[in-house]
């Protein structure tokens, strides 16, 4: 059942037919409204229904609106910034929707809510969503409202029993696809969604298999691993990242030292285990193991997050174990690497491991020091009960052929010195469907809109405020910075 293919297309027609407990909203966005209106007259067998007899919710209101949407509930309301209200909210989904009698879940989200005039921006995380009240850029452009997802099968948007099969990239974009089918009748204005890294490859993937959901989608540093077994581009770019050699050869010596150092470093880090009740047995393996793993992405994640100047900060041969050990922690972390920092990213390692495909990252000079062939994988942080799932070749071609020659109103923005953006979404000759792709000079994971370049940025910002429908008629503040709302965060996860 993993993938899209035809056969998956006529089962879910056929479930659609058959079973009415979780109707499907109509895939074009024009039909929203429509799809809007069959979700709030369709019982659904997961969740409860309005009262009989209530009072109709007043027009003006946001929270009686939501109440109002079958199967969603408001969690909590949250004060934020004047002009602005923020929710927290459970929407109940079917685990699988090709079977919706099954069972189901509730999707964790947040809303933002702005106004019902302005357009809404559907903020993808891949990972677990941030309840803090924050902006995405796209969001901050537009001054529109914001619907902030978590992705399925990450805690506590998980179903239990959970069956893991559940979790594949069009399950996730059918969650968005009625997701937005109940709120349309509320926000019917443009809807743009956005997000970063695997946010970012979250709403392609959504795009995808739902193009007509949505008026255009902007993601950041989100990486294309077409082909999984073909790992030469991240090679590539550990050969040349950055504009300075010694850096990159400075962090190969401290990789190769680390290891030379295994036995008194891995001694430090069981002690660290034991300070803080870390445990390593039920996904990478043995401290020993745990460490080789480290070191390995101690260079991904150095230009994944550090900024040019840090290279005057990597330890030389001649450091003590003290400084290497600190160096490791502060750009690696040794905590990441234990039971407790990896299980709540097992849904990304599993969909890694199955779907989206992995790195790697350059070994050579590391000749006679690596005792754990393969090491560096997505499968090797999945526990037992996982480790066996079949891995989906056809999936990622699907979505980079899309990409290539059929997706529109689209935006890619990578970050020049960020090892994602080694494989990226190419639109091919994407002019005419308007489909658009930059890369932010310098700029690592957190590369954005405002650090294109200042032609790239005015051609970018137009795309955006042209799809939302506010071209000419933005409001002042919707450009302006608002402290407490834009950087806050906006989920984007360790990978």
């Amino acid at each position: 059942m993993i993938g899209p293919s035809a056969d998956r297309a006529g089962v879910r027609r056929l479930a659609q037919e058959v079973d009415p407990v979780f109707p499907p909203p109509p895939p074009a966005a024009r039909w929203r409204t429509a799809a809007a209106a069959l979700f709030t007259a369709t019982a659904l067998a997961l969740t409860a229904a309005p009262a009989a007899g209530a009072p109709a919710p007043a027009a003006d209101d946001i929270a009686d609106r939501l109440a109002a949407v079958p199967g969603l509930r408001i969690i909590s309301e949250q004060e934020t910034e004047p002009g602005f209200r923020h929710f927290v909210l459970g929407y109940r989904q079917p685990a699988d929707h090709d079977r919706p009698r099954d069972g189901g879940f509730e999707q964790r989200l947040t809303l933002l809510h702005r106004g019902f005039d302005r357009p809404t921006v559907l903020h993808t995380s891949g990972y677990g969503v941030n309840t803090t009240p924050f902006r995405a850029e796209p969001t901050r452009l537009i001054d529109g409202n914001q619907v902030s997802t978590e992705q399925r099968f990450f805690s506590p948007s998980r179903p239990d029993p959970a069956d893991w099969d559940d979790l594949d990239i069009e399950q996730a974009a059918a969650d968005h696809h009625r997701l937005i089918a109940a709120l349309d009748d509320i926000y019917r204005e443009a809807w743009i969604s956005t997000g970063a890294s695997k946010g970012g490859m979250t709403s392609v993937y959504h795009r995808r298999f739902y193009p007509d959901d949505l008026e255009g989608t902007v993601a950041y540093v989100a990486p294309n691993d077409t082909y999984d077994r073909e790992d030469s581009a991240y090679v590539d770019f550990f050969d040349s990242v950055g504009d300075d050699p010694q850096c990159r050869e400075d962090l190969r010596t401290l990789q190769r030292e680390a290891l030379l150092r295994r036995e008194s470093l891995v001694d430090r880090y069981e002690e660290l285990a034991a300070e803080n009740g870390w445990t390593f047995d039920a996904t990478i393996g043995s401290a020993d193991r745990t460490f080789e793993m480290l070191v390995l992405d101690t260079p991904w994640a150095f230009w994944q997050y550090q900024a040019p100047q840090a290279c005057a900060d990597v330890p030389g041969p001649e450091a003590s174990d003290d400084d290497i050990a600190a160096f490791l922690d502060e750009v690696a972390g040794f905590e990441f690497y234990t039971d407790q920092g990896t299980e709540p990213y097992l849904p990304y390692y599993y969909q890694a491991a199955t779907q989206l495909g992995s790195p790697s990252v350059p070994t050579a000079h590391l000749d006679g020091l690596l005792r754990y062939p393969g090491l560096f994988a997505a499968r090797s942080y999945l526990t037992d009960d996982l480790a066996g799932a079949p891995f989906d070749r056809r999936a990622m071609p699907d979505i980079d052929r899309w990409v290539s020659h059929r997706s529109e109103r689209i935006l890619f923005v990578d970050g020049e010195w960020d090892p994602w953006g080694a494989e990226p979404f190419r639109v091919g000759d994407g002019a005419r469907r308007e489909a658009l792709h930059f890369v932010a000079p310098q700029a690592n994971h957190g590369a954005d809109i405002a650090g294109l370049e200042a032609a790239d940025r005015e051609v970018a910002t137009g795309a955006l405020l042209r799809w939302a429908g506010v071209e000419g008629r933005i409001a002042a503040r919707g450009a302006e910075r608002i402290p407490a709302l834009d950087d806050a965060g906006d989920g984007r996860g360790r990978r």
